[in-house]
């Protein structure tokens, strides 16, 4: 069933019970996001797609879409936050774009050029935690993790289901980690599926660092904001 919202004053035919990032995007809109993945259920960790939803600040990927909803998404309040929440996520970590193996595959990095960041206001913190190798095929990086939290929740083990990374701590204490006994277990498409699920360059395959030249990396050939877009209208993400 269709009904109607209305993005930045345009109105626009949505699916009932569809994300409003997946329908903003439908329209032709698009809203940045980091911890979303339209194949799984919405976690709101990043905030980095905060909208005005009816005249208040809301998540874009845990609002179900309502008729007649009203959705600022260019309003310069908004614009800003979003633009502030992704500077705050590179000073809050270590994020050397040149050097790190995901770059031109990386969303944070990607997202950072859709907001029209050029350096982060907010004084670096260049946090040192220390990376973790003891799985045989699986390397992380932690002072890259941004606690998107999808490799928490969408890596499991496949026999038991258990949670194969975690988050210990809080604050700036912070870290990722990683069951390495499970880890041990998992088979490469695994692997591979929790490289590609990080949208920073924290999940490493051991052995297989700067695989795609310059020019065929992800975002080298189409843009975060194009890939989405695209998305939205059946092609592929």
């Amino acid at each position: 069933m269709s009904i109607q919202i209305e993005i930045d004053g345009v109105t626009v035919t949505a699916d009932e019970g569809a994300t409003l990032v997946d329908a903003a995007a439908a329209a032709g809109v698009y809203i940045p996001t980091l911890c979303y993945l339209p194949e799984h259920p919405a976690l709101g960790t990043c905030r980095v797609c905060s909208v005005k939803v009816d005249g208040r600040v809301m998540a874009a990927c845990t609002v179900i879409v309502s008729d007649g909803m009203r959705i600022e998404v260019a309003e310069p309040e908004t614009t800003a936050a979003r633009k502030a929440l992704v500077e705050m996520l590179f000073s809050e970590g270590t994020h050397n774009c040149p050097s790190c193996e995901k770059s031109g595959r990386c969303t944070l990095q990607a997202v950072g050029y859709e907001v029209d960041m050029v350096v982060s206001p907010f004084p670096y913190q260049f946090p040192h935690r220390v990376n973790d190798h003891a799985a045989q095929s699986i390397w992380l990086e932690r002072d890259r993790c941004i606690f998107c939290q999808r490799c928490v929740e969408f890596i499991r083990d496949r026999d038991t289901g258990k949670k194969i990374f975690s988050i210990s701590g809080r604050g700036t204490h912070a870290r990722i980690e990683i069951d390495a006994e499970l880890a041990d277990k998992m088979p490469p498409e695994q692997i591979q599926q929790a490289v590609d699920i990080c949208p920073v360059g924290t999940i490493l395959h051991k052995g297989v660092g700067y695989d795609q030249p310059i020019g065929r990396r992800r975002y080298d050939v189409e843009s975060v904001k194009d890939r989405a877009l695209d998305a939205a209208r059946g092609g592929d993400r």
